[in-house]
């Protein structure tokens, strides 16, 4: 997610800084209908007459089974009432853990904002490498060696993803952004690489507002991450050329704190690898990930034969081998995880005010389901380099534009992207695809 600097890289960013179902209800039957219930007349009976001495007297009773029966039933209604309760409580609590934004706002009054009826529920995920929690709190040097960021000031996206979900029910896509593609920033007034919106204009406000006097670095800090925040939703919006409607943004912290949470996240590879600059080194097979090593994990792009195209298909299969996770465990019942959770959340992530906690959760189901295609969007060029000597990637706006708008047609298939082909960029990802379709982890490159 991060990005490794190393000395006269010319191809550094350009920053500065369980499902309840229902119980159905035992039917109490009409004692009038029941030959058991039926009695003798007992003493407020007015007749003088007593009954034969060889007539059987029998006495009104309702049958055990159906006690039983009642007993189970309203144990079982209790305890689904009850769970349903604690983890409707527990959801509230997540969500009132976040960190919110208003950059959705910002953005969507811009001049470049696209409509926002087009058929999907658009959700931004955001992977940054900030060095400071979401108070804006430092994080201490074993936790920056322990990331592998200790030796960098910058602030990048280097994980972007828009989760589509369409209104209709049919099948959702996850449009996986290259870090290094080339985009307009509206709000800069240039072109830039996609990951450096953020912290550019991060960057620039915060000087602005120095310059003018402010010396409230909370102030600071927030304001300056919602400008930039603003920034990357517009510049993914000229990219994609959809509304984005819910935003999320995930430190690498937050990996960090997510894996220890769930007790690491299962993963496979189809050889060793090794990066020292990312701090990764994996065996080739399968394996579970978890603290820096997930980090790491996520973050590797050199060694890797596709470079940056590896690493987002190593960050899709992570995703869902994540949800599964998250969603096939005891974390939603586990107190002490869930409390667990809930520091994380409040310390590392950032949704807008109109994204609940439990429509996350949902999404997270969607992705875990298999109900989700992981692709990436089409490129004109690898490696070209723009006026400043920079390393980017070249899209065709028209073509990205026409690729993600063809995810919400079910009947046809996405259009394969010219130029590179699919193998390397655009379409489906045959390694990050194949999560849907097995139930074991895929190995990746």
């Amino acid at each position: 997610m991060g990005d490794e600097r190393t000395e006269g890289d010319a191809d550094e960013p350009t920053t500065y800084t369980a499902a309840v179902g229902e119980v159905a209800p035992v039917d109490d039957p009409d004692p009038a209908d029941d030959p058991a219930d039926e009695s003798v007349d007992d003493a407020d009976d007015d007749s003088d007459e007593a009954p034969e001495a060889d007539a059987p007297v029998r006495r009104r009773r309702t049958p055990k089974l159906l006690i039983a029966g009642r007993v189970v039933t309203a144990l079982v209604s209790a305890a689904v009432l009850a769970a349903m309760s604690v983890v409707s409580l527990r959801v509230d609590q997540l969500d009132q853990s976040k960190n919110t934004t208003d950059a959705l706002a910002e953005a969507a009054a811009g001049p470049s904002a696209p409509s926002d009826d087009d058929g999907a529920n658009d959700i931004l995920i955001v992977g940054n490498d900030s060095r400071t929690d979401m108070q804006g709190r430092p994080l201490s040097a074993r936790l920056l060696r322990e990331l592998r960021t200790e030796a960098t000031e910058t602030l990048n996206t280097d994980t972007l993803i828009l989760l589509r979900i369409p209104h209709d029910g049919s099948k959702g896509s996850a449009v996986s952004i290259p870090r290094d593609t080339s985009v307009m920033v509206p709000n800069l007034g240039r072109e830039e690489k996609i990951n450096g919106a953020y912290g550019i204009t991060k960057a620039q406000v915060m000087e602005a507002m120095v310059g003018a006097g402010e010396e409230d670095r909370a102030k600071i800090n927030r304001d300056s991450d919602d400008a930039g925040r603003t920034s990357l939703v517009q510049a993914v919006q000229v990219l994609t050329g959809v509304r984005v409607d819910h935003y999320t943004e995930v430190s690498l912290y937050g990996f960090y704190l997510l894996t220890e949470v769930i007790d690491g996240v299962d993963v496979c590879l189809n050889r060793s690898t090794s990066d020292p600059d990312s701090g990764a080194s994996f065996a080739k097979g399968p394996q579970t990930v978890r603290g820096g090593d997930a980090v790491a994990f996520v973050r590797q792009r050199k060694g890797l034969p596709r470079g940056d195209l590896d690493r987002i298909v190593r960050q899709q299969t992570f995703l869902s081998s994540a949800m599964r996770k998250v969603l096939s465990g005891d974390l939603l019942t586990n107190n002490a995880k869930l409390n667990a959770l809930e520091d994380a959340v409040s310390k590392t992530v950032v949704m807008d005010d109109g994204l609940h906690f439990l429509e996350l959760v949902n999404q997270a189901q969607v992705l875990a389901s298999g109900n989700v295609q992981f692709v990436t969007i089409p490129v004109e060029a690898v490696g070209a380099r723009n006026d400043r000597g920079q390393s980017v990637i070249v899209v065709d706006l028209p073509k990205v534009h026409a690729y993600v708008e063809s995810l919400l047609v079910p009947a046809t298939p996405p259009p394969t992207p010219t130029g590179l082909g699919a193998a390397d960029y655009g379409g489906t990802v045959p390694a990050a695809a194949a999560v849907a379709a097995q139930p074991a982890v895929p190995c990746v490159d």
